[in-house]
């Protein structure tokens, strides 16, 4: 056991790792310097960002363009590993470019705020106590709320949910919440702990043994919700590289979709495929990816199983496919990262500047984008052709070639399937001959 780590400086620590860890020192020390950033003040702010830090961790900064959205093409930025996800967002944006484009709207934007505590007191006491200080408790939010108010935002309603039979002496103050362009954790949290304090304070005389278990923003917000959207009529589905009809095409989706509705373990990738696209955004702004996909998988589950983010409809009389996805989305473009972290500076100006609710009508846009280029591909050609002709470059990488050898090779396979096994035999007779 180490004590101090954290006292140390960068290079300290770095020192301790390679000296405890590994045998090729100079290397390994190279390896993380490299990945510093020469600009010494951008270092440092992004070193700040998190604790311990010894290096970067770089991913890919990728583009789609002609992304129209509600009548504007837009150039939207993703961060992703994951190859052949920007390729087919890329299609898809194309595509549905030249039949109307992608709609969206937001329907709420409202956010969830809990101070949880345990009385024993009569649940007749603790109603009461609530009914006759709720006002005071709106007001004392109110006065820690005076830019988020002027602004438009602030805390819009507390309820006492009474949860004894779960849990013996279990309250919750459910307070919900506008945070305008702000994703507002922050904001949410101290108005809790303020609130969570004054409940200690004042119902002591009660209950002398009132606790306050924790005070707490919620990362599940069902009424901070966008919907986007496509729509067609099936002759404007009827593309000659799908080898079927437009109603036959839709016909496909549809049932694709309602397997993803059916069941859990279908739902679980049709919904990565989703995240693929709405992760991207939100990394490229800034965003914190790991409360949007908790709050997204628990809204899968929100009728009691596990089930697709998107649906999918065909009407036989009209002819008209409709593929949308509803997706609750606490996303900000003020405060965090967004403005610290110059490539999420970027991305908001690529982006327009946009406002918290038109970012979640992209990021959510982009996952059904995502979605239907998927899709596209089960039912047509199938996804392993198209995503491994983009692995293919990672498998040439991986086996060292050169540029020569990485010109060869992906003429070889131009018109095949990709595998691991069958490059690396190409490579290996590619080097035999030379």
């Amino acid at each position: 056991m180490i004590k101090g780590f954290s006292k140390l400086s960068k290079v300290e620590k770095i020192d301790y790792i390679i000296e405890r860890y590994f045998h090729d020192n100079d290397n390994q020390k190279n390896l993380l310097k490299n990945f510093w950033h020469e600009d010494e003040n951008l270092q440092k702010t992004l070193d700040e960002f998190s604790e311990n830090t010894i290096s970067n961790f770089i991913f890919p900064y990728g583009v789609v363009p002609n992304f129209v959205l509600n009548n504007e093409t837009l150039m939207v930025p993703m961060v992703i590993e994951e190859s052949s996800v920007v390729a087919a967002l890329s299609k898809a944006s194309k595509f549905w470019a030249t039949r109307g484009g992608f709609k969206s709207e937001v329907i709420n934007t409202q956010k969830v705020g809990q101070v949880h505590f345990i009385t024993h007191a009569d649940k007749s006491k603790v109603e009461r106590f609530f009914s006759e200080h709720k006002s005071t408790l709106i007001a004392l939010a109110s006065s820690l709320s005076e830019s988020m108010e002027k602004r438009g935002g602030g805390l819009e309603d507390i309820k006492l949910i009474d949860l004894t039979d779960k849990e013996a002496g279990y309250y919750q103050l459910f307070a919900t919440f506008q945070t305008c362009d702000a994703m507002g954790a922050n904001y949410i949290n101290t108005i809790l702990e303020a609130l969570g304090r004054y409940i200690n304070e004042r119902f002591k005389p009660i209950d002398s043994d009132i606790q306050i278990v924790m005070c707490i923003l919620s990362n599940y917000t069902p009424n901070c919700i966008v919907r986007s959207w496509v729509e067609c009529h099936v002759s404007e589905l009827e593309v000659p590289s799908h080898h079927m009809s437009g109603a036959d095409f839709a016909r496909k989706i549809v049932r694709a979709v309602k397997i993803a509705k059916i069941d859990p373990y279908r739902a679980t990738t049709h919904n990565k495929g989703i995240f693929n696209g709405v992760d991207g955004v939100v990394l490229a702004t800034g965003n914190d990816f790991r409360a949007v996909e908790a709050c997204g998988h628990a809204y899968a589950s929100r009728a009691g199983q596990y089930s697709s983010l998107t649906s999918a409809s065909f009407d036989e009389d009209s002819g008209m496919f409709r593929f949308e996805i509803e997706l609750p989305l606490s996303l900000g473009t003020v405060g965090g990262l967004t403005k610290l972290h110059p490539l999420a500076n970027f991305s908001l100006k690529l982006l327009g500047d946009p406002s918290a609710a038109k970012l979640m009508s992209i990021a959510a846009t982009v996952g059904l984008a995502q979605n239907f280029a998927a899709l596209r591909s089960l039912v047509t050609s199938g996804i392993q052709k198209g995503h491994m002709k983009m692995h293919l470059m990672n498998i040439l990488n991986q086996l060292e070639a050169n540029d020569s050898e990485k010109d060869h090779i992906k003429n070889l396979f131009n018109d095949k399937v990709v595998s691991f096994n069958d490059v690396k035999e190409a490579i290996s007779d590619l080097r035999s001959l030379s």
